[in-house]
């Protein structure tokens, strides 16, 4: 008989807000083998890098939720320096990525540049990282080309823009759309379970059952 799968391991994580707009960037690793990536490294390269050695994690990749200045920002600093893969958002997105050095100019950032993601991410795509993998959901509304990535087994999901607690993602920005924004959290967040955890990308974590009961756009007495 062979033997029963082992279960997987839970991943790690520190949240390590950046940017002035105070962006959730996350730091996720594998304890098996001490893997990790940034999620959304929107600025603040040393600082980040500063917290990846902190934690004795190997970094290798960035993963993307959408293009979006203060998410991105310090992605293609990072990805050159250290010779890493990007991954995400969707290309849906590329816009918004292309226009980051105007953007930075406006919103008084650093130099900023652009990118082009080693691999860009669609619905049902998963990522690895060590002997994890993550599921990839395309939660377009607050950009076209959002996504999200969530590890079930930690019951975990990394949500960017899409959601935060008792508010959601803007649909005042170009190509933002509120009806398919409140689509995504519906039918393809809430389905994840009431008690998996998420990180927004601003603001404290939350669970999708407490924003199902308390969140004035998206709870379920709503509809």
């Amino acid at each position: 008989m062979s033997e029963p799968a082992k279960p997987e391991a839970l991943l790690r994580g520190e949240i390590i807000p950046v940017t002035p707009f105070q962006q959730n960037c996350s730091l996720i690793w594998d304890p098996l083998t001490m893997e990790g990536a940034l999620v959304d490294a929107g600025g603040e390269a040393e600082r980040l890098l500063a917290r990846v050695a902190a934690h004795g994690i190997k970094l290798v990749k960035l993963l993307v939720t959408h293009g979006h200045l203060d998410h991105a920002g310090a992605v293609a600093e990072i990805a050159e320096k250290l010779k890493l893969p990007i991954e995400g958002p969707h290309p849906d997105d590329a816009f918004w990525i292309d226009g980051m050095p105007d953007a930075a100019k406006q919103y008084g950032f650093p130099p900023t540049r652009s990118f082009v993601p080693d691999r860009w991410l669609q619905q049902g795509d998963t990522v690895t990282l060590g002997s994890l993998t993550l599921d990839v959901l395309h939660c377009p509304g607050h950009t076209p080309g959002h996504v999200v990535f969530h590890h079930p087994a930690s019951r975990l999901a990394l949500v960017g823009d899409v959601i935060f607690q008792n508010s959601i993602g803007r649909t005042d920005f170009p190509r933002g759309n509120h009806a398919d924004l409140i689509k995504a959290i519906r039918t393809r967040l809430f389905p994840l379970g009431d008690d998996t955890q998420f990180v927004p990308g601003h603001g404290p974590m939350s669970t999708f059952g407490a924003e199902r009961k308390q969140n004035p756009y998206v709870a379920d007495s709503m509809f």
